[in-house]
């Protein structure tokens, strides 16, 4: 894979020497169960390197994690222990699983660790303090290290306590494996993509993308528009929708978006065609219809096969690639076909090719093409906000910036 940029002044795990000492590693285990087990390996995968770097130093590891939205209390149902059980598997080696987060059962299993050793505290988010930042629980937490280590890319947007209040307890505070990657691969397509640069946008709600749409269109050669955003495009273009979902307060925005795509001379690419159906439901009746010619009584529900054929062509010679949301409801038989052409469009093309998390990745992995791009995010919402611009709470706080703390 090509390098990437470099990660500006964050520290990594060079800084570290961790042998007998405890190494607090935040991590982003935030995985789907069903039944008590994981079905996507995918942020568990991501976080192994990290993970055996560390144990092959002789770090005695504890790692903190959130699953889902408890609301600061516990929730059964959102236990790590399976996490932890899986996490043991794909690494080869035991992971201690602690009943709370910084409890008597907690302080036990982290008091017997021995070099090489790795427990998994409790859920953070059944904790309120987790999310308040609370700075009583940061010092619980604290306790629990001689060093710290952020690993998890797909949580660095939060202001939460593991995120941004623990490092500032710490001398030592640095970016594990995941976290550099991620920060090199984004880093790269804002700073110095291989051109042409195309990207690839899509999802539900053309609000979510605005910020991205703003920073990327000053760095993109080409901009190709899908999913249920597209039709507030469209219908900013003055063409027919029928019944698909227009976000109509967010019209000015995208005509402001589609002028300053002209005259900045980037190639802007609506679908042609779109696959609609009268309602709603994943046994709706499919059909293709001219993107800017859709009945009423009828909504758009993915890209048709002429737009997978143009956008393809868009990708195919493209230096660097950027894909960021579905192109219809993929998650249903009959509206799928858009984001898999994309995806494969993507996979074979021979630039530097990022999948910018969230559905995107869910569906390369599905797929199976996650082998053939050089970077799939773990974190989309942190991602879309990279992609903004913005300077993310958790890699402030790596650099020591008081302001992590918003």
């Amino acid at each position: 894979m090509p390098d990437g940029a470099p990660t500006g002044a964050v520290p990594g795990l060079d800084a570290l020497a961790p042998r007998g000492r405890r190494v607090l590693v935040r991590v982003d285990l935030n995985v789907p169960l069903d039944g008590g087990r994981v079905t996507d390996d995918l942020r568990l995968e991501a976080s192994l390197p990290t993970i055996q770097r560390l144990r092959d130093a002789g770090g005695r590891l504890v790692l903190m994690s959130h699953l889902g939205r408890p609301g600061g209390q516990v929730v059964e149902e959102l236990r790590l222990a399976p996490v932890a059980e899986r996490l043991a598997e794909l690494a080869g080696a035991p992971v201690a699983a602690a009943r709370d987060v910084v409890g008597d059962d907690a302080r036990a299993k982290a008091g017997a660790l021995d070099d090489g050793d790795v427990l998994l505290l409790e859920n953070l988010r059944f904790e309120p303090g987790e999310e308040a930042d609370d700075d009583g629980f940061v010092d619980a937490l604290a306790a629990f290290g001689d060093v710290y280590v952020n690993d998890a890319f797909g949580a660095a947007h939060r202001a939460h306590a593991s995120v941004v209040g623990v490092p500032a307890r710490f001398e030592q505070a640095v970016a594990g494996e995941l976290l550099a990657g991620e920060l090199r691969a984004l880093g790269r397509l804002l700073e110095d993509p291989p051109r042409p640069f195309c990207a690839v946008l899509g999802g539900a709600k053309v609000s979510d993308k605005l910020g991205v749409i703003d920073n990327l269109l000053e760095r993109v050669d080409r901009l190709l528009i899908g999913g249920a955003m597209c039709f507030t495009f469209l219908r900013a273009r003055g063409l027919a929708v029928g019944d698909s979902r227009v976000e109509t307060d967010r019209l000015g925005d995208v005509r402001r978006l589609l002028d300053a795509a002209e005259h900045g001379g980037v190639e802007l690419l609506l679908p042609a065609d779109v696959v609609v159906a009268d309602e709603f439901s994943p046994r709706a009746a499919a059909r293709t219809a001219p993107a800017g010619e859709i009945p009423d009584g009828t909504m758009g529900l993915d890209v048709g096969p002429d737009t997978v054929a143009r956008f393809a062509t868009a990708i195919a010679d493209a230096g660097s690639v950027l894909w960021n949301g579905p192109m219809g409801v993929f998650e249903w038989d009959e509206f799928r076909a858009g984001t898999e052409g994309v995806a494969r469009a993507v996979a074979a093309c021979a630039g530097f090719t990022v999948i910018g998390g969230g559905d995107s990745a869910a569906a390369i992995r599905q797929l199976k093409l996650a082998d053939q791009v050089n970077h799939v995010s773990t974190g989309g919402g942190a991602a879309l906000e990279y992609l903004e611009g913005a300077e993310l709470p958790g890699i402030a706080a790596l650099r020591g910036d008081g302001s992590a703390r918003r």
